[in-house]
């Protein structure tokens, strides 16, 4: 007997967050490597990429800064996704709260690629650490 798949909804907002990050190193790889060709950088030199400020403009390392981002905070967030859709619990407020975290980081990412204001990210990132903690002590709230 065939058995149908029932994924837990949390699921979704996990993969829109993963797709956008990889939309974000395309974005990435698509602007860096001509900038560093265009700059006449050496890519054995870029084997640090605290060597390239100052060698490319700053909108192009923008784009890595928030790359970077996007593979720091948001683990807490996947781990938390993962936990809560084993246990069968990410619907609700749970799919609410990870749907919020990911439309946050999403502005927080537009922000940092476009215009880079730190104070505006800093409060995008405030918001969705307190989104994240939320998520977390809800999901916790229902696993005891």
């Amino acid at each position: 007997m065939l058995q149908t798949l029932n994924p837990d909804p949390i699921l979704l907002p996990v993969l829109a967050l993963v797709l956008w990050t990889l939309f974000m190193q395309a974005w990435m790889i698509l602007t860096r490597i001509p900038a560093m060709n265009k700059a006449k950088i050496n890519p054995q030199a870029a084997q640090r990429t605290a060597n390239l400020p100052g060698k490319i403009p700053d909108q192009i390392q923008w784009k890595a800064d928030n790359y970077n981002h996007l593979m720091e905070h948001p683990t807490i967030f996947y781990a938390t996704a993962l936990v809560v859709a084993v246990a069968g619990i990410g619907s609700g407020l749970n799919l609410i709260l990870a749907w919020a975290y990911v439309g946050i980081r999403l502005a927080h990412s537009l922000v940092q690629v476009t215009f880079n204001r730190v104070m505006v990210r800093f409060g995008l990132f405030v918001i969705s650490s307190i989104v994240l903690l939320v998520l977390v002590v809800n999901s916790a709230i229902q696993l005891i």
